[in-house]
């Protein structure tokens, strides 16, 4: 048994922000029916390089645990289509252009007259109000928006995003947060709901201390590197052999740091003595602790800190995370078996459910891998099938 065994997704969404929602709901037990335009698909398909036997890398990591049906949303035929799977629909997630679902006479209020306990989640870049609802929203696009890029990099550096798709994957797991508050909530009052998520609402929500610091302080932060505007040392150091980090969050932490390494000259300075007085004097500190890790091998630098109970360690690339021995017993990296990719791998379930725990039912599909078995269900015949396959509705 798994949570939402029994939960019908409709997923209408493309890329990543949505498919990486709808796949965390399959991974829980959702039957999720991806809905892709025939010939085409997701775009996500045509995300390369890097690809994997002619298959997007990008596809293949947020699509597993659906099935690929192919629909023309602006036929006629298409519409009816959807309309039949919404009957029965707990969910359904779409990711278009404010608007768009409306043009199409596939919005929330039209869907909740065929089925009053749909969950709707409709994902966008600047929500559904607001002056800027009609922008077009891609993760590049707000992460410069929403502030990310602006306390990214180093000081006085040009402009940095983030390493990965920060902002469609937190944006993803913001809208799976709130599909399971309205299925919690339809289960009391018997209706669905419409759920609002967009890409720059999540980005402001990540701001956290640093939004509630500048409503404090009038003063926006800025880029710092690695370091943090509250704590130090709290950044990426360098060692003689590599770079490293040292986390040293509280008072005491500072002392158990300075006594492992024999730093009693820092202990001593009154300086350094509290925390806020290193924030004060972080120049000077930071270049007296740089000063002497520079002289240390990594190996044995961490090794004696751990021993203290001090917060360090390595700045991994992502060959030497994936293969750290931690990483595989966590079992973090699913193997997956797929008709054209042999041991194909994607990043596994980051939450561990104790009695109920996910589990891969389908590879990423192919483009329309599962059209005919879900029109058989929703009572289509080999012959309607055929026909609407001959009009290319299909």
């Amino acid at each position: 048994m798994q949570p939402l065994d029994g939960v019908k997704v409709l997923d209408l969404s493309r890329t990543l922000a949505g498919p990486f929602c709808t796949m965390m709901l399959g991974d829980m037990g959702a039957d999720v029916i991806k809905v892709e335009q025939p010939g085409s698909g997701d775009e996500s398909r045509r995300f390369t390089p890097p690809s994997w036997n002619d298959e997007s890398c990008y596809y293949l990591s947020s699509n597993r645990n659906k099935r690929s049906i192919t629909v023309d949303l602006k036929s006629t035929e298409g519409k009816a289509i959807i309309m039949k799977l919404v009957q029965d629909a707990d969910i359904l997630v779409e990711n278009f252009r404010t608007g768009t679902m409306e043009k199409l006479g596939l919005g929330y209020e039209e869907l909740k007259e065929v089925n009053p306990r749909l969950i709707f989640c409709s994902i966008s870049g600047f929500g559904r109000t607001g002056p800027e609802k009609n922008r077009a929203g891609y993760d590049l696009l707000l992460q410069g928006f929403g502030g990310l890029m602006s306390i990214t990099g180093e000081e006085g550096g040009p402009p940095v995003k983030a390493g990965m798709s920060i902002v469609d994957l937190t944006t993803g797991m913001f809208a799976v947060y709130g599909i399971m508050n309205g299925l919690f909530a339809a289960q009391k009052t018997g209706k669905g709901q419409f759920i609002d998520v967009s890409l720059l609402d999540g980005q402001i929500t990540l701001l956290n201390h640093m939004a509630t610091g500048y409503m404090a302080t009038g003063k926006p932060a800025g880029k710092m590197g690695s370091a943090h505007p509250s704590l130090v040392p709290y950044q990426a150091f360098r060692a003689k052999d590599m770079d490293v980090i040292l986390a040293v969050a509280n008072d005491g932490l500072w002392k158990k740091c300075c006594m492992a390494l024999e730093w009693n000259d820092l202990l001593a300075d009154v300086r350094f003595e509290k925390n806020v007085d290193r924030v004060a004097h972080r120049v000077e500190l930071v270049k007296l602790i740089s000063d002497k890790l520079i002289f240390w091998e990594s190996k044995d630098l961490f090794e004696i800190l751990d021993s203290h109970g001090v917060p360090c360690g390595p700045i991994h690339t992502i060959d030497q995370i994936l293969n750290h021995p931690h990483t595989k017993a966590r079992e973090m990296m699913l193997p997956i078996q797929h008709p054209t990719i042999e041991n194909l791998q994607v990043p596994g379930f980051p939450v561990k459910m104790g009695d109920t725990p996910q589990s891969v039912r389908y590879y990423p599909p192919l483009l329309g891998e599962h059209t005919d078995d879900v029109l058989s269900e929703l009572g289509y015949s080999t012959e309607d099938i055929q026909q609407l396959k001959n009009k290319q509705i299909i």
